[in-house]
């Protein structure tokens, strides 16, 4: 093996003797000293059951690494329950916590001179939070994702998460009884795993399958299933060889590898957060990504699957049909992928999927056949306009009116926004505008999971607009744009919206627009003042100083000096 980096804190003498004698404490023998240390970031904790099944998983992977010849070193990161934390003041930190894990993985990565490293994770921000890591590191590096959930099961029905938030909007406009509310929230999340639709947590392991950095069928498989552990070990292996052969991440990760991670995104339905994650993760790396790409790739691509939110089926529905591979190979023979990409295993994609059979099963509906996608175009739009100038991302699968004009009904956060809708005050063609919940204003971009629900479960869902700077979950579906930038806290014309203005959403014509002209939303800047900080120091404080715009991906290392 040639030589690397456990070779300046193991093997240089006498001046080295201290680093191998705290080595010996923990478990390293004489042969030891020669392997390469390879981390395993331990993603695992009972907050949430996204991350509760972790733990053995990463026992596994210290086993099987020592098995193939290097050292493990486990240690551990944070997870924040998006599910848990939504509609509060603690879902601010979610998109925190994807700098926070990148920060402690790159820094016991580098503090202690590894060799590699494996990437537990489980909950949303887990994934794109260990990528960023990766990418800074560029050490040889694969990513294991904890699994998704199975579906939870009520009179008939299959259940997620978002069933249980929808049911509150029902329950709250009287068309649900109590015993049925309870019956669903008892029974929406069954055991451990991430959120069972084709939301955050599935979407991120999903693109990164198709980027090559994690192992064919792993991002679809349950996290109770015994193929997730045996996936596990061999991602083990293959990093490993990975090591000995000096696979980097910048070797995988290039402008071809983000563009097959947007085709499948956009084939499979995906969350509007893929959008964010992406671009920071190519921020990370250097590679030269835009929102503009998202859209370029969305008019080649369509939605082939029928995956919750908007769709029928949750994950391990796909998983049962051949999963992202299936997806992946029906890109790839129609010219939508880039077969050429190299993988951790070494291989190309195209040898990856070399077996994959060519078209679906046909007794199922998961997987359209190529003929009869669910929509001809992928359904991730990037709307502009003079409420958008940079950019806002609106997902329009599963919308039957794609354009609405109304009145704006504007908000200055996500709990006052809730409140009206749970007290009957949103009617039928108005667009709400949510504002102030940008990286920098919230600080954070809290995800919009408990007002969009509530729309749906009122039946509005096909008749009202939302608008915000902050996001959504990946569980979110209507007429909805997120991810509007410039942000208010910044000065964004959102921003300057005034109670009963006229705007429009037009997803066909991909426009965001505020009708007022130009001299009187500049008469209105000339009066506007930014808002004042809502932290000013801890971890919120220094996020919102240091955090760019969402069209740039919200990262917190862009331009420092």
């Amino acid at each position: 093996m040639s030589e690397n980096r456990r070779s300046q804190v193991i093997t240089q003498g006498v001046q080295r003797t201290p680093n191998r004698a705290m080595l010996r404490a923990v478990g390293f023998e004489d042969q030891d000293f020669t392997k390469p240390i390879v981390g395993v970031a331990n993603g695992y904790s009972t907050i949430t059951p996204c991350n509760m099944g972790i733990n053995d998983l990463a026992q596994r992977a210290e086993s099987c690494l020592s098995q193939n010849g290097a050292m493990p070193q486990i240690f551990g990161t944070i997870t924040i329950s998006d599910g848990i934390a939504m509609g509060t003041e603690g879902m601010k930190y979610s998109l925190v916590s994807r700098d926070v894990i990148a920060d402690s993985i790159e820094t016991v990565c580098n503090g202690q001179s590894m060799d590699g490293v494996l990437a537990i994770g489980g909950c949303d921000k887990n994934m794109p939070g260990a990528m960023i890591a990766i990418a800074r590191l560029n050490i040889p590096a694969i990513f294991v994702y904890g699994g998704t959930i199975k579906p939870g099961h009520y009179e008939g029905e299959d259940l997620t998460i978002v069933s249980a938030f929808e049911a509150v909007g029902q329950h709250s406009a009287g068309k649900m009884d109590d015993t049925t509310l309870k019956g669903i929230e008892t029974h929406a999340c069954p055991g451990a795993g991430s959120c069972g639709g084709m939301f955050t947590a599935n979407t991120m392991s999903s693109a990164f399958e198709a980027m090559g950095m994690s192992l064919p069928y792993s991002s679809t498989m349950a996290a109770e299933d015994a193929e997730k552990a045996e996936s596990t070990a061999k991602s083990a292996e293959v990093l490993v060889e990975a090591i000995r052969k000096q696979i980097l991440p910048k070797d995988i990760l290039t402008r071809k590898a983000f563009e097959n991670a947007i085709a499948v995104i956009m084939a499979v339905g995906g969350s509007t957060n893929s959008v964010l994650h992406l671009l920071a993760i190519a921020h990370t790396i250097g590679v030269n990504l835009t929102i503009d790409d998202f859209e370029t790739i969305r008019g080649k691509v369509p939605v082939l699957c029928d995956l919750k939110p908007s769709g029928r089926f949750v994950t391990t529905n796909l998983h049962n049909v051949g999963g992202i591979p299936q997806v992946m190979k029906m890109l790839l023979n129609h010219g939508l992928l880039h077969g050429d990409t190299l993988t951790i295993t070494g291989e190309t994609l195209a040898e990856v999927l070399k077996d994959v059979p060519d078209t679906p099963p046909t007794d199922q509906d998961v997987i359209r056949q190529w003929d009869n996608p669910m929509y001809a175009a992928g359904h991730l739009a990037i709307l502009k306009g003079n409420l958008a100038e940079d950019g806002a991302v609106a997902k329009i699968s599963g919308v039957k009116k794609p354009k609405i004009t109304g009145p704006a009904r504007v908000f200055e956060s996500e709990e006052d926004c809730l409140d009206a809708i749970l007290a009957g005050k949103i009617n039928a063609g108005d667009v709400i505008i949510v504002r102030n919940e940008g990286p920098k204003g919230g600080p954070g971009m809290r995800e919009m999971l408990a007002p969009t629900s509530a729309i749906i479960g009122a039946g509005l869902g096909d008749s009202v607009g939302l608008i915000t700077d902050g996001r959504f979950s990946g569980g979110t579906y209507g007429l909805v744009v997120g991810h509007v930038a410039p942000e208010a806290a910044v000065g964004g014309n959102i921003g300057l919206v005034q109670e009963g203005d006229t705007i429009t959403i037009d997803a066909p014509q991909r426009l965001l627009q505020v009708h007022v002209s130009d001299e009187e939303l500049a008469q209105r800047r000339s009066h506007w003042q930014p808002p004042k900080p809502r932290y000013t120091t801890g971890v919120l404080g220094k996020y919102a100083k240091l955090v760019s715009s969402s069209h740039v991906g919200a990262v917190t290392d862009k331009d420092l000096f």
